[in-house]
């Protein structure tokens, strides 16, 4: 029930503005185009809505061309073939293929392949009526997700750095448990538990090339994109942060017993430091927290014995390293603190984006 409340909350606000703008879309069709039940149209509204909110203004423009590549290609099979199979399987067939050329995304292709078949099935003026629904549901949500309700780049992405930073915490409390049990009880654990990393940053990733778009073509930010570039130089940096982490579960797996459990207290250390940056990635007092407990971990560190257990702290060290760029330390810097076991390191201030449009009218403000 926790879980299933914790939906709900942090999917709320989307929701009730897909239901708003489906309604919108039902009495515009209504009132505008003389439809008898225009069900499309809040169709297409409601799945170019129904994406996470970065995304939302490139599926509306998905839905419509894939809308529009399918209505062509099935009134051309409709007026050389007519009605029947065959005529819908061509249209399918050369719908999907149309789509793949354009992006080759799944709901591109939905939708052409639906629109093929309506426009074979139902003739000429039922496929104008999908293209005008499409063109009106497409429009509400562009309205809904660029101009009334935009997504804030800095939001989005420092959400996925928190669920990143989650699921590496979560990785290396695993690696931490595993090193401390016996040869049998590690062998019996079930390893694909660290799998959903590997999801995360693939997440992070198109919540990042998202960004990029929003930055570039939503007209609330289309000035302010300098702190956006500066948070995606800042999850370029996750990336080589998870994937030092899984380096280091690796190695740290296949040490024998002795400097399994030495090196346990370590990793757990990592995972407590990851998962308290997860609280609050752009706080500068949770950094420079973070930062002092990185630079303890690795200070007195070995770098002599045998190969093995010397690799694994060399990866350690890398852990740190990346720890410190992502809060805000400059790369060589951060290298050069982790070398010489630094009690300090000096961090940058993390970026901010302010409204532009309030910004505007602040300074067309004057006093009287």
């Amino acid at each position: 029930m926790h879980e299933a409340w914790l939906r709900i909350r942090g999917n709320l606000w989307p929701v009730l503005q897909q239901a708003a703008a489906a309604a919108l879309s039902w009495w515009i069709a209504r009132s505008v185009f003389d439809h008898h039940v225009p069900l499309f149209a809040p169709i297409a509204t409601l799945v170019a809505l129904n994406t996470p909110v970065g995304g939302r203004g490139t599926n509306a423009v998905r839905v419509l061309s894939g809308v529009i590549a399918g209505v062509v290609v099935g009134q051309l099979a409709f007026r050389f073939l007519g009605h029947g199979a065959l005529s819908v399987g061509v249209a399918v067939l050369c719908a999907l293929l149309v789509a793949l050329l354009v992006d080759g995304e799944r709901i591109t292709m939905a939708q052409a392949a639906v629109g093929a078949v309506i426009s074979v099935a139902a003739g000429r003026q039922a496929g104008l009526d999908r293209v005008e629904d499409a063109l009106l549901g497409a429009g509400v949500a562009l309205v809904f997700s660029q101009l009334l309700f935009p997504p804030r780049p800095l939001v989005l992405l420092r959400n996925a750095e928190a669920a990143t930073l989650k699921g590496l915490s979560r990785a290396l409390e695993l690696t931490a448990r595993a090193l401390d049990e016996s040869d049998e009880e590690r062998d019996a654990r079930p390893w694909n538990e660290l799998r959903p990393v590997y999801t995360l940053l693939d997440e992070l990733g198109r919540t990042r090339d998202d960004t990029i778009a929003i930055a570039r073509r939503t007209p609330h930010w289309l000035g302010g994109q300098e702190p956006v570039q500066q948070e995606i130089a800042s999850t370029r940096r996750l990336d080589l942060l998870g994937n030092s982490c899984l380096t280091l579960i690796r190695g740290a797996a296949v040490l024998d017993t002795e400097h399994r459990q030495s090196i346990a207290h370590t990793v757990r250390e990592l995972s407590g430091i990851l998962g308290a940056l997860a609280t609050a990635p752009a706080s500068p007092a949770v950094r420079r927290d973070v930062s002092r407990r990185t630079l303890g971990v690795v200070r007195g560190a070995p770098a002599t014995g045998p190969p093995l257990p010397v690799a694994v702290w060399v990866s350690v060290r890398l852990v740190c390293e990346d720890i410190l760029v992502c809060v805000g330390a400059d790369t060589d810097e951060a290298g050069r603190a982790v070398r010489e076991g630094a009690a300090e390191v000096s961090l940058g201030v993390p970026p901010k984006m302010r409204w532009p449009m309030s910004g505007l009218r602040r300074r067309g403000t004057r006093r009287p």
